[in-house]
């Protein structure tokens, strides 16, 4: 009798440490889908946020003329930054302003940076600024 115990108790232990195996497994692979998720995420907003400061800039100048400030850059979109470049239109957009704008920001390890253009009619007071 105490023969078909010992087989039992050795096939009980083997199931438990099957169990805890499979069981450690599917937790390191949530750790790591958690992990690769949060990153993916912190990417997406940092490019969402990049796409809406790129945007209203060159909104801001088709509108207005001009750029909107750094102090206010900085409190809408924290963490971005913005670059705004100017050149004539050539060929048929001559006559045209070419503005492009490239923003970026830093997102975990990699930096996410967009960069928009549009051309808008010169401001008659004089350059676009």
């Amino acid at each position: 009798m105490s023969h078909v115990l010992d087989r039992r108790r050795g096939f009980l232990m083997a199931e438990l440490i099957v169990t805890f195996t499979l069981l450690g497994a599917i937790i390191v692979g949530l750790a790591v889908s958690i992990h690769s998720f949060g990153l993916f995420n912190r990417y997406e907003w940092a490019r969402q946020r990049c796409l809406a400061a790129a945007q209203a800039q060159l909104d801001s100048f088709a509108v207005r003329h001009v750029s909107i400030d750094a102090e206010t850059c900085a409190r809408l979109w924290p963490g971005v930054t913005i670059a705004v470049e100017q050149q004539p239109g050539t060929g048929q957009w001559a006559g045209l302003q070419r503005i492009e704008v490239t923003a970026s920001a830093q997102a975990g390890p990699r930096e996410t940076v967009v960069e928009l253009a549009r051309y808008v009619e010169p401001h008659e007071g004089g350059p676009v600024r």
